[in-house]
């Protein structure tokens, strides 16, 4: 039996040598924000509160695995008013939603340290599929992702009922990310 053990321990361990380990990402470097329209005018907010953790390899990106969670009542968006408003039911629902979440699928090279990251993103119980173009740097020992891409508010059914005219807001919402990890 301890033959047999150490066989598969043995076996194993090139397979362990080269396994991805997740980090977790740094969130006091790094952000969620996002800019939507109203009525024709840019409104900039930031989700304050999310964690998340990515694995990645850069001799192996199609490897790569990464999950990010966003806390939808983190929403900060310089108006406590507005900021009731989007917690409610019709927008984000975040006593029966309370996060958002990102589980990567893919990550394709495109370019020299320029990745297409692809994967499911959720919000208040309805997930796409989203692309988005990532780009990395390294620099003292980290990591930074940082892309972005546009999401239509109504396939998650933010925004309902009266909310639901574009005129009044647009239902694009730019989505810009940046994820610092350490680089070991």
């Amino acid at each position: 039996m301890n033959r047999l053990l150490v066989s598969l321990v043995f076996l194993a361990a090139p397979c362990l040598a080269f396994a991805q380990v997740a980090q977790r990402v740094d969130a006091s470097k790094s952000q969620v924000r996002f800019v939507s329209k109203q009525m024709g005018v840019a409104v900039e907010g930031v989700f304050r509160k999310f964690e998340g953790t990515v694995a990645f390899d850069p001799a192996k990106p199609q490897a790569t695995k990464a999950n990010i969670e966003v806390v939808l009542g983190s929403i900060d968006l310089d108006d406590a008013e507005s900021e009731t408003e989007v917690k409610r039911p019709l927008w984000f629902d975040t006593a029966r939603f309370p996060n958002a979440r990102f589980t990567l699928a893919a990550l394709k090279p495109v370019g020299t340290n320029k990745y297409e990251a692809s994967g499911a993103l959720s919000i208040k119980g309805v997930s796409k599929d989203i692309v988005a173009p990532v780009t990395l740097a390294e620099s003292g020992g980290q990591r930074t992702l940082e892309g972005q891409f546009t999401l239509k508010r109504l396939q998650f059914r933010i925004g309902e009922g009266q909310w639901s005219e574009t005129d009044t807001v647009a239902d694009d919402v730019l989505v810009r990310f940046r994820f610092v990890i350490p680089a070991h």
